[in-house]
């Protein structure tokens, strides 16, 4: 109760309008509760933000899995799914955006999370590797690289939605597809350009 309250209110009023008392208060806790359980303000943003992201790559588990080969692949279906976990949620987009701004507002505060930003790249880099392999194919880009490019464009597709009524999910998932070719990559072989995002 006390997260999704937190996810609520960052989402609505951001994380420099939010007080922990605002947070408490939609969540029928107290703000002692809220220090006991995750410290300070930002160690709960934090929270929220990871558990926001990881629910987001959750609610793509169903439509992945549907898939047993590259022939079978249907990016419409894909985009359909990331429109619903998005499209309809635009306080959704409002605390990734928040979350963007926090960090390049605070230089401590993104120097503290840099190593934990890159090992939640890392581990979407794991589960396009696994579903891409999975499916008999390999990706013409570093893993790792496709996943930073992942991160830094989805809120800016999403909140473009919500803003210009554009819709692009489709659109930038076939521009990534096209980076995914029949084949396994050869295990002996370092992936190409691996420290473009290093």
């Amino acid at each position: 109760m006390l997260l999704d309250a937190a996810e609520e209110v960052f989402a609505k009023q951001g994380f420099g309008g939010t007080a922990l008392e605002d947070i408490a208060e939609v969540a029928g806790y107290t703000r002692g509760a809220i220090y006991s359980h995750f410290g300070t303000k930002e160690e709960l943003f934090l929270v929220v933000i990871e558990r926001h992201l990881q629910n987001f790559l959750d609610g793509f588990a169903d439509v992945i899995t549907s898939f047993d080969n590259l022939h079978d692949l249907d990016v419409g279906k894909i985009a359909q799914r990331w429109r619903e976990l998005t499209i309809a949620a635009p306080d959704a987009a409002a605390l990734g955006l928040e979350f963007s701004l926090f960090l390049l507002r605070n230089p401590d505060a993104r120097h503290r999370l840099a190593a934990k930003r890159e090992e939640t790249a890392r581990s979407l880099a794991g589960y396009i590797t696994d579903h891409v392999e999975r499916l008999g194919g390999t990706l013409r880009m570093p893993a790792d690289t496709l996943a930073h490019l992942l991160i830094a464009i989805n809120n800016g597709i999403t909140i473009n939605g919500h803003i210009d009524g554009a819709d692009l999910f489709e659109p930038f998932l076939q521009m990534v597809m096209a980076n995914v070719v029949p084949g396994q990559a050869d295990p002996d072989q370092p992936e190409a350009g691996n420290s473009i995002c290093k």
